[in-house]
């Protein structure tokens, strides 16, 4: 299948040919406007499917609206028309072209130019009038709040809410190319005349904004987001892909003695936390045990012994771990137990504990196993 992108540059466009060419689709013509436009000939004559995503908004004049929206959609159709080939057109449109202002006063000529094709030639139309769209690769300080918050965000920057309860429908860039993929199968989500991504979420500038700082925030308090939550899950998604490049890493605090070292590696309200413990060769740590605090060991490096001793049993009951095999032990509760390196170099376990540390009431009771 020869596949046509006008837009390919673009942020739909970009993401767009990446997916089509990671579900092995070969034949992508990319028409962008850096494009010799001799190419279009060729690529209207031979296009099986045309996305047609190009488009203007935000020109140096009010007249390239016109131009860009509606003046390349007559171009792209006539030509198509030359060559006689009535393939599908898939045109992104815009909720403004509801809207009496120059931008979507051009999307609906656009539309409109789309409709009179379809029933001129017979071809298959599909036209999606698409909400704010977010996600990876879309320009900030251009005409998306979302990456201009992210971008600002991440490197420092002040960003700019005249009202923080103003509510938005946005949708994430990977839910919209898997929408367009679906139409170049035949399986659009349609809505009357038009057609739409269904998965769309409703939220306000400011519920935008607090999640972003706390994004921020969440490398220093090395926690992680409610990843529960779709929308929160695709914005944290969205905001790392504009970290600055030199910033991708972040140092973690390590508690280090004579023994080796433990570091908190992850904490979440609701799932625990992940830890790192290296323990130095001889070294034995633990003995204690918990009420209701339970654990996970995986040993991935070095070798050792986790003991157990049931609280009022004299009976000791030994794992032998080692980094050769990957193996979680479960800490229950109501075991005092502890965990010995006897390699010759040092022993790296992972570690998970149900709940965060909390130094008021660690629920940590020493007693030798």
């Amino acid at each position: 299948m020869n596949i046509l992108v006008t837009g390919a540059k673009g942020f739909i466009g970009k993401n767009l040919v990446a997916e089509l060419r990671n579900q092995n689709y070969t034949n992508i013509f990319e028409y962008s406007k850096e494009t010799n436009q001799n190419l279009l000939e060729e690529y209207c004559k031979k296009a099986d499917f045309v996305f047609h995503l190009a488009g203007v908004n935000r020109p140096k004049d009010k007249s390239e609206f016109i131009d860009g929206n509606y003046g390349f959609t007559t171009i792209l159709l006539n030509t198509l028309k030359k060559h006689h080939n009535t393939c599908p057109v898939l045109f992104s449109s815009s909720v403004q072209a509801k809207l009496d202002n120059p931008y979507g006063i051009s999307k609906k000529a656009g539309e409109d130019l789309l409709f009179e094709y379809g029933q001129e030639t017979g071809a298959k139309v599909l036209v999606y009038r698409l909400p704010n769209i977010f996600g990876k690769w879309c320009k900030p300080n251009y005409n998306s709040a979302v990456a201009t918050f992210c971008h600002n965000i991440a490197h420092d920057l002040p960003i700019t809410i005249k009202d923080p309860s103003i509510t938005i429908n946005l949708i994430y860039i990977d839910d919209v190319v898997n929408e367009l993929i679906n139409a170049l199968e035949g399986n659009e989500n349609t809505n009357g005349d038009f057609c739409k991504v269904p998965k769309i979420h409703n939220v306000t500038l400011g519920e935008i904004t607090d999640l972003l700082y706390s994004f921020k925030s969440s490398r220093e308090e090395r926690t992680i987001p409610d990843m529960s939550s779709n929308f929160t899950k695709k914005l944290y998604s969205t905001y790392l892909s504009y970290l600055p490049e030199n910033r991708f890493s972040y140092d973690l605090k390590m508690n280090v003695d004579h023994r080796g070292s433990f570091t908190e590696f992850i904490k979440t309200p609701d799932r625990g936390q992940v830890s790192v413990n290296i323990s130095k060769p001889g070294i034995t740590k633990g003995n204690h045990w918990h009420h209701t605090k339970n654990e996970k060991f995986l040993v991935v490096s070095g070798k050792g012994v986790i003991r157990f001793r049931k609280i009022g049993s004299n009976d000791v009951i030994e794992y032998y771990v080692s980094g050769n095999k990957m193996e979680v032990v479960d800490i229950p509760t109501g075991y005092t137990h502890n965990i010995e390196n006897l390699g010759d170099t040092d022993m790296i376990t992972i570690m998970w504990a149900n709940e965060l540390f909390d130094s008021d009431n660690p629920d940590t009771y020493y007693l030798e196993v």
